[in-house]
């Protein structure tokens, strides 16, 4: 638990540095973005931002795994749904192999 702690602690400090540095702003306002400027504000402080950024970062699995799984759920349960997805998937893919 340190560790994540320290590790992330790391990361949105390298992500402040980072938008310390950048020309255009509404490129890299993200909701990590968001917290850092709340936080420069005093709206919040640098653990709530941490504190924060790891629920996301923990929480993120779990909610995209239940998702998915809805997801394949509802298009087997329509398979016209899923013939026009295949067909739009070659349309904009092709023929070549899909890649994760």
């Amino acid at each position: 638990s340190k560790d994540l702690k320290g590790a992330m602690e790391l990361l949105i400090e390298q992500k402040r540095q980072k938008l310390s540095t950048v020309e255009k702003l509404d490129e890299h306002m993200d909701f990590a973005s968001q917290l850092i400027f709340a936080q420069n504000r005093g709206d919040l402080t640098a653990e709530n931002v941490n504190q924060c950024v790891l629920e996301m970062m923990i929480a993120a699995p779990d909610t995209l795994s239940v998702t998915l799984f809805f997801m394949l759920i509802l298009i087997a349960e329509h398979p016209t749904v899923e013939e026009e997805m295949m067909r739009e998937i070659e349309t904009v893919v092709g023929k070549q192999d899909l890649h994760s």
